[in-house]
């Protein structure tokens, strides 16, 4: 068990199982659009029962757990920088980098932070264009953001509207950020379903974005199932404002309705039908994909990257509610499925909910070229209990480049920033962890890390509630880390470290 840094102690006892508007931005000195799978005994967003509000009292009496917004990390990890939520008060969400400058999405627009001196970032600018959820990444001069609500036109001034409307719009917004202090909106794309999250795959003339999108309700009106395929958008780095959409890949061919995927409910229960991907990760030097979606995971091919091509497939109905994000490993051998159960909005790290769901799935990739196979070895979920008023599950995170080992740094709600070792895929285990305590003892409220990346030597979380932390690792087992430098990162763009 890992120690830890004050004298509260969070006992151990889940274990870890084998297991075309006005475009408009206004630079300034909305509730997640989240699929919500049923999480089984998870406490689910607002009031608890007197019971559980009284046990979380309890735990924190008792030091079980930590007292509300208290802050515990195990030895071996120093939290040494945060920068609270200022103009931008909607939820903060996902994270690019580039040189010495980190780019925070955020509900209401994003925020360019100067991280030069980690110990003292500097805010640069603050851009306001709401538009859930802003999945953010950035390539040379152009930053992209996703839009994945309901909004009365393309601009940074639209309002939000009944998902019903025709006129309603979603999708990707493109800026200029060659001046960071000064970004400009110079381009949208609209794309059926919106953009949930997006995925770049970079050339020298060109970026391809693959947008992730869903609708488990099919309310949008260009958006009715089935859907089981992403679009691809081609962004001339010249000309950005001739971005356009060049093709719309089926993932998951079928017959009926509802196209090929996971039909969920009532056939698998508890199991997110597929209807589209929720994330995918591209590994560019390996021309690899790894896609979460939904109700399936797949690996594909991206040698031709207007026309990916599924190598293999696979569904966990046991234990997998909702395929969340994807991470490859440095040997592209093996890849880390997240499960998001209960939508982000639920407390899923208890006895209750147990280990095994609401989190990691690893799988060994096997065989050559088209013959390659996705093979389940173990679950990983951290083994600190959470209280049931705070929602936690398996989220975004990185690959720590580590040499000949294989550790990741993730965000898990407010079950907080873990490091963990899978080197061995059939018994991962946690290596470090920084966390924050319950933000209430009687209300499930989503807070805590939304993402947590490892970048030129340090770990950078966005808090969902508490802002931009950075957090300083020293470990033994990932001092090699440091002499890797990138110059940009978008982590669902993952570089070859090697």
């Amino acid at each position: 068990m890992t120690s830890l840094h004050n004298t509260r102690v969070r006992r151990r006892h889940l274990g870890v199982a084998a297991a075309a508007a006005g475009l408009f931005a206004t630079l300034l000195a909305a509730g997640p659009a989240a699929a919500t799978p049923d999480p089984g005994d998870a406490p689910t967003q607002g009031q608890v029962s007197k019971g559980l509000a009284a046990d979380t009292r309890s735990a924190v009496e008792n030091g079980e757990i930590p007292g509300v917004d208290e802050i515990v990390h195990s030895d071996n990890i120093n939290h040494i920088a945060n920068i609270p939520k200022d103009a931008l008060q909607g939820l903060n969400t996902d994270l690019a980098f580039q040189g010495e400058y980190a780019f925070a999405g955020n509900y209401d627009g994003f925020v360019i932070f100067d991280i030069s001196n980690p110990k003292a970032p500097k805010t640069v600018s603050q851009v306001l264009c709401p538009g859930a959820q802003n999945d953010i990444s950035v390539s040379g001069d152009l930053l992209f953001l996703s839009t994945d609500s309901s909004r009365s036109d393309n601009s940074c001034t639209s309002t939000s509207q009944p998902a019903t409307e025709k006129s309603s719009w979603e999708g990707m917004k493109i800026f200029d950020i060659s001046d960071k202090k000064n970004p400009k909106y110079v381009a949208a794309v609209e794309t059926a379903c919106g953009s949930h999250t997006h995925t770049l795959v970079p050339e020298r003339r060109n970026v391809y974005v693959y947008v992730s999108s869903y609708s488990p309700n099919a309310t949008f009106p260009d958006c009715q199932p089935p859907h089981d395929g992403i679009s691809v958008i081609k962004v001339p780095r010249k000309a950005p404002e001739k971005a356009a959409v060049v093709n719309f890949p089926v993932l998951f061919p079928g017959e009926g309705p509802d196209g090929g995927g996971n039909p969920g409910g009532p056939t698998n229960p508890g199991v997110s039908k597929t209807t589209g991907c929720h994330d995918i990760t591209v590994l560019p030097s390996k021309d690899l994909a790894a896609g979460a979606c939904m109700g399936d995971g797949i690996l594909f091919d991206i040698e031709d990257p207007e026309n990916p091509k599924v190598i293999d497939r696979v569904q966990d109905n046991v234990n997998f509610a909702f395929w969340h994000s994807a991470s490859f490993n440095q040997r592209a051998d093996k890849v880390v499925f997240t499960d998001e159960l209960g939508g982000g909005g639920a407390a899923t790290c208890n006895a209750a909910v147990g280990p095994n769901r609401g989190a990691d799935g690893i799988y060994d990739i096997t065989g050559e070229g088209d013959k390659r196979k996705l093979v389940f070895r173990s679950y990983f979920k951290i083994d600190r209990p959470q209280a049931d008023t705070e929602v936690c599950v398996a989220h975004n995170g990185s690959l720590i480049p580590v040499k000949g080992r294989d550790i990741m740094v993730q965000a898990w709600y407010q079950g907080g920033v873990s490091v963990w070792d899978f080197t061995n895929s059939a018994k991962p285990k946690e290596i470090a962890y920084f966390e924050r305590g319950p933000v209430t003892l009687d209300r499930v409220t989503t807070a805590g890390s939304w993402s947590a990346y490892y970048y030129n030597g340090h770990i950078y979380s966005n808090d969902i509630a508490k802002g931009f932390d950075v957090l300083k690792l020293d470990d033994r087992r990932t001092d090699g880390a440091e002499r890797v430098r990138l110059r940009e990162l978008n982590v669902q763009t993952q570089p070859d470290y090697r």
